[in-house]
């Protein structure tokens, strides 16, 4: 499994590599199937910051969460609060059906 961190207009600091790498690193918990998450994030004009994590799990199409704050860590919490929503969800239908 491998986390790929992308700053897009923005320099990818150690701190915010490792800050988001961790975060990521509780999706796999939730689904065994995980094969690769990208945490992509890039600043928006008036000020704050847009981030995606995508997760590719296996014979699923990806999971994608966007989230924007003004603060990049708050905005890194809430997409992959949102992705790991989206991933329990798809193991409880996996469960009942």
């Amino acid at each position: 499994m491998r986390i790929d961190v992308i700053g897009k207009h923005i320099e990818v600091t150690d701190a915010i590599r490792k800050y988001a790498e961790a975060k990521a690193e509780r999706l796999v918990k939730f689904f065994d199937g995980t094969q690769l998450i990208t945490v992509l994030f890039e600043p928006i004009k008036h000020g704050g910051f847009d981030v995606e994590v995508r997760v590719d799990v296996v014979k699923h199409k990806d999971f994608v969460a966007r989230a924007q704050d003004p603060v990049l860590y708050a905005a890194i919490d809430t997409a992959v609060d949102k992705a790991q929503r989206q991933i329990k969800d798809f193991k409880e239908r996996l469960k009942k059906a």
